[in-house]
């Protein structure tokens, strides 16, 4: 039986993943869950599985959470970062699957990694910002960073069992968002509610305008540098818009492996709890057939500016990306709020980064610090704007 912490269980990602457990009840057990502010669903969850450790965002959720009292509660709940830390390090978990939002299962996967865990991982963030502190701490106590999201899921299964010099480059594949084929002028013109038709994948808000924005497969390059020790120069990206094809790998003799599958992230989960087995899988069989045509096309950076400015980043392999993270969520927070249109977000990254001086991360503590300046620099640079207007 293999234990579990979930960090953002009331999720997509946390309530796919819990689907796997009930699927696959003989081997898989729910030791402990981490949640935002969903405190209705988390009460669910918890009469559903019996967690031995609980954790919420905030006091309110938690309180909220004791009044619905699921059976099965524990006595101690613990909230915020520190509740995070303390599900991902209970002594009872062997993997955690970090799938909450944003920066802050940073904390959690460090203590995971320190506590000898297994983690698998859906948060970008987390090696966006901090992958050569969380990639050192993992090489130094041999603990395994499995990847979660399909794509790096993708080039995982395309490597299995080879060495890193048969293989000339890694290849992402992009949906191309609700606006491919669209031009710069056109995507002045959109706003949120647009942005939020995602043609095949459904997610949450802030995923989705990055997917918009290419931005999501710019995050992906710099997590596939950390998580195959890879050069951003030797990973590229295509559009593909049937979603079949997750990602390839290309050797060094010219061919490419590819993983194909049906648009269900409960198989690359599973595959994260089951690794290096296989098990049977509850999805539907992939029918080439039907499908017919697999296209792929070049990703317009004209259009889709974040996509370059990430690789920028990812070059320069210092404190850039953690700029461009922080002022991409404070951005498209903006954006969904209605304060600025979908343009300016690459805009203001693209700001924000030239305004920063970088230079190389090695603790958590400069992470954070560079997190909080560039949060408030595009913050500000936000307010500027809503003047002029």
């Amino acid at each position: 039986m293999t234990r579990i912490a979930i960090l953002g269980s009331t999720g997509s990602i946390g309530t796919s993943a819990l689907s796997v457990v009930e699927q696959q009840a003989g081997r898989l057990e729910v030791v402990g869950l981490a949640a935002g502010g969903n405190a209705a669903r988390l009460a669910e969850q918890v009469a559903r599985f019996r967690p031995r450790a609980v954790a919420m965002a905030t006091g309110a959720a938690v309180d909220a959470l004791r009044q619905a009292a699921p059976p099965g509660l524990p006595k101690d709940i613990a909230v915020g970062r520190e509740g995070l830390v303390a599900v991902a390090t209970h002594p009872d978990v062997d993997i955690v699957l970090c799938a909450s939002s944003g920066t802050d299962g940073l904390e959690a996967v460090l203590g995971a990694i320190e506590a000898g865990k297994t983690i698998a991982l859906a948060n970008k963030e987390v090696l966006v910002m901090a992958g050569p502190v969380v990639m050192e701490a993992a090489r130094r106590r041999g603990v395994p960073v499995l990847p979660v999201d399909s794509e790096h899921n993708a080039i995982h299964q395309c490597l299995h069992g080879r060495e890193p010099a048969e293989v000339r480059r890694l290849v992402l594949t992009a949906s191309g968002g609700p606006f491919r084929g669209r031009t710069a002028a056109d995507l002045r013109r959109v706003g949120p509610e647009q942005a939020l038709q995602h043609p095949t994948w459904r997610m949450g808000r802030k995923i989705t305008i990055d997917s918009a924005t290419l931005m999501n497969k710019g995050l992906e390059v710099i997590e596939a540098r950390w998580l195959f020790d890879m050069s951003a120069s030797r990973i590229d990206v295509v559009v593909h818009p049937q979603s079949v094809v997750h990602s390839m790998v290309e050797l060094v003799d010219g061919s490419v492996i590819a993983q194909l599958g049906v648009t269900d992230m409960r198989l690359p989960i599973q595959y994260a709890f089951s690794y290096p087995a296989r098990w049977p899988a509850p999805v539907p069989q992939l029918d080439l057939v039907r499908h017919g045509r697999l296209e792929f096309l070049a990703p317009d950076r004209d259009a889709f500016p974040c996509l370059g400015l990430a690789y920028r980043a990812a070059a320069a392999e210092t404190s850039l990306p953690v700029v461009l993270n922080a002022a991409n969520e404070v951005a498209v927070a903006a954006f969904l709020e209605g304060a600025i249109g979908f343009m300016a977000i690459p805009e203001l990254i693209a700001e924000a980064m030239d305004a920063h001086q970088p230079f190389a991360v090695h603790t958590l503590a400069e992470v954070r610090r560079v997190d909080a300046w560039a949060r408030d620099d595009a913050t500000e640079r936000i307010h500027r704007l809503a003047l002029k207007h």
